[in-house]
């Protein structure tokens, strides 16, 4: 399986019951995307990969519960706690035209509109109407930046590359060109 083929959904965060069923968590809440797929593509904390079928998906509250086949005890399900979930690409619908997977962010070398870099986008957290980028970089402070268009006016994912424009309320100090005016 390469980066290209799949695209990380969540994971597995825990043993559901006595029959093998587990607790798939996935980085977007509102995701429905496990519910429409018959296979997964699993990495465990080991390393280990391994695909798996589907027998069953329901969605409960803040996870998704699901029988993946071969799965049939508590304890085999609990083998799976901690694992990677993927899916495949060719198992999606490709996003409409100015939309991404939120998987396809993550790597992408983020930079302001001068093109500076900020760092690399490591994480997408899905945690109000729309998802927020976390940008890394060695020695920076995190940046934390909601994708929407006032933020994030391009995306190349061919490329690996974002165009980032910080919220002001991040840039305390302003960029160097405004420092020391006062007025």
């Amino acid at each position: 399986m390469s980066a290209q083929d799949c695209l990380e959904l969540g994971y597995v965060a825990r043993a559901h019951g006595l029959r093998g069923e587990v607790a798939v968590r996935s980085f977007d809440p509102a995701s429905e995307t496990l519910g429409t797929v018959e296979r997964v593509w699993l990495r465990l904390r080991s390393g280990e990969e391994r695909e798996y079928a589907l027998e069953t998906f329901r969605p409960a509250n803040k996870e998704d519960l699901v029988f993946f086949e071969g799965v049939a005890s508590r304890t085999a399900a609990e083998a799976l706690v901690g694992a990677k979930v993927f899916v495949y690409r060719e198992d999606l619908e490709p996003p409409e035209e100015g939309e991404f997977f939120q998987g396809d962010l993550v790597g992408l070398n983020a930079v302001d509109e001068q093109g500076a870099s900020l760092g690399t986008v490591e994480e997408v957290w899905a945690t109000g109407e729309v998802p927020n980028l976390v940008i890394r970089a060695k020695g920076r402070p995190e940046l934390v930046v909601p994708f929407a268009d006032e933020f994030v006016p391009a995306v190349d994912v061919p490329a690996g590359r974002i165009v980032i424009r910080p919220p002001e309320y991040l840039e305390a100090d302003g960029p160097p060109e405004e420092s020391g005016d006062g007025g």
